[in-house]
């Protein structure tokens, strides 16, 4: 859909040259064509991009093998982003964008091909329904027996699915309940496998009222999911701090000097540092790094230790941020040159790699890590969603980041539109003190949660 906006003149304003007159409005069929291209390029990513991982995972027995998986998923990932922020930028600004959206969309088409080509060998688990619906059966089942006293009942019989035995008698449900309680965390949620009068039929021990009564497995399922989501709430912080250094980063860079040798660095290039960091440190995660601490250690870093690692690289990362932004600043007052919005300072934009690096070090830790944790610990119900925690996240920082700046613009003199006299080393100092206070809720959160599956 985007090289047909690119190449076809019906579905693109014709192009605009300076002094020629006034530019060709976009028509309305021109900007539906292009909305419905990037509402699907969101819906093809967001269902595909890391439910591949879910489906390469589950190809896997060992949780090492995942783990390998994980890292080298992420090698590629990174790897095809740096190939499409570099040749397909370079080829639509030379070329024709036409011609790199082809490109892409034909890279596109070969990955299908390939993963089409496979699906006679994947183990491929049946479809159960909706996971979310017994997520919500469990909240909703418990709220409706709020009142009941589970501490001073006698007698509680839990439910524990339909009974599969077909010779029981009518009126023997054994095989569906149990006095067996689920576990004592979260106790209250225990309500909702708690069998009351017209919830189970008798004869076969199937479920009569689904939304009054849950399995004891369903509530487990529902435990699971509470324990990790203190765990995912504290990378919220760092993709907050994340986007907002991105986006910040081009602007400095268009402020200082960008040339290498003979060749000036475009702003918007910056970012592929990161990228390239991340695909660096992943495999010298894999290949080096973690085999070393295997040998001196005797055991694996865990997912938390992995996350944990790279909260201490993302603080480091911010802190280089402002670092590199008063040096930047302080050429400009030694020249005094505050007023001049144009004016680009002598300070050498490579500066900005270190922070740069560190962040990307920082994500090969913190993303990896994190979707190994949530696949490992989430219930076999919500595995597949369990990857997808990971896109949340950075969806959230972004749209947070958007309305972190806005707060900043509105009570603070910090982000005026002339970077020359900006406060930007502020902000990089505002997100190192929210990102160390997010690490110490981190390490409790990660104290405080005891591993379900993971090391077992």
């Amino acid at each position: 859909m985007f090289t047909l906006t690119a190449s076809l003149h019906g579905l693109r304003p014709a192009a605009c040259h300076p002094g020629a007159g006034p530019c060709e409005p976009t028509s309305t069929g021109q900007m539906v064509a292009l909305y419905a291209a990037v509402f699907m390029l969101c819906v093809s990513a967001g269902g595909a991009r890391f439910n591949q991982a879910t489906l390469g995972a589950s190809q896997f027995d060992a949780a090492a093998d995942r783990d390998v998986l994980f890292n080298w998923y992420f090698v590629f990932f990174y790897a095809s982003s740096v190939v499409g922020s570099t040749a397909i930028v370079y080829v639509q600004d030379n070329v024709s964008w036409a011609l790199g959206y082809a490109i892409s969309g034909a890279a596109s088409f070969a990955g299908l091909a390939a993963l089409l080509a496979g699906t006679p060998y994947y183990r491929r688990p049946g479809a159960r329904g909706s996971p979310f619906t017994g997520l919500a059966r469990v909240a909703l089942a418990a709220a409706r027996k709020w009142k009941v006293n589970l501490a001073t009942s006698e007698e509680l019989r839990f439910y524990h699915g339909r009974r599969s035995s077909a010779g029981d008698k009518d009126g023997d449900v054994s095989g569906a309940t149990s006095l067996a309680a689920p576990s004592n965390s979260f106790s209250f949620l225990n309500r909702a496998a708690l069998i009351a009068d017209g919830d189970v039929v008798p004869a076969d021990g199937s479920v009569f009222r689904p939304w009054r009564i849950c399995t004891v497995q369903e509530v487990e399922d529902f435990k699971a999911v509470v324990r990790i989501l203190p765990l995912w709430s504290a990378s919220i912080v760092l993709s907050v701090a994340f986007g907002t250094q991105i986006n910040f980063t081009v602007l400095q860079a268009l402020a200082m000097d960008r040339g290498l040798g003979r060749f000036t660095v475009p702003a918007g290039s910056m970012s592929v540092v990161i990228l390239i960091s991340i695909v660096v440190s992943l495999i010298l995660l894999d290949r080096a790094l973690l085999p070393l601490w295997r040998r001196l250690t005797g055991h694996t870093p865990t997912p938390l230790q992995r996350i944990g690692a790279g909260h201490v690289l993302a603080i480091l990362s911010l802190a280089a941020s402002a670092a590199v932004e008063r040096h930047r600043m302080a050429t400009v007052r030694t020249h005094g040159e505050e007023g001049h919005q144009a004016w680009v300072s002598s300070l050498s934009a490579m500066w900005l790699v270190l922070p740069l690096a560190l962040a990307g070090a920082g994500e090969a830790l913190y993303f990896p890590g994190g979707v190994t944790l949530y696949y490992e610990e989430f219930p076999p119900s919500l595995k597949n969603t369990s990857t997808g925690m990971v896109a949340v996240i950075i969806a959230l920082g972004f749209y947070l980041s958007t309305a972190l700046v806005g707060v900043v613009r509105r009570t603070t003199a910090w982000l005026p539109n002339n970077m020359n006299a900006s406060k930007l080393e502020n902000l990089y100092w505002l997100l190192t003190v929210m990102a160390t206070v997010n690490f110490g809720y981190y390490l409790l959160c990660a104290k405080l949660y005891k591993y379900q599956n993971v090391g077992k």
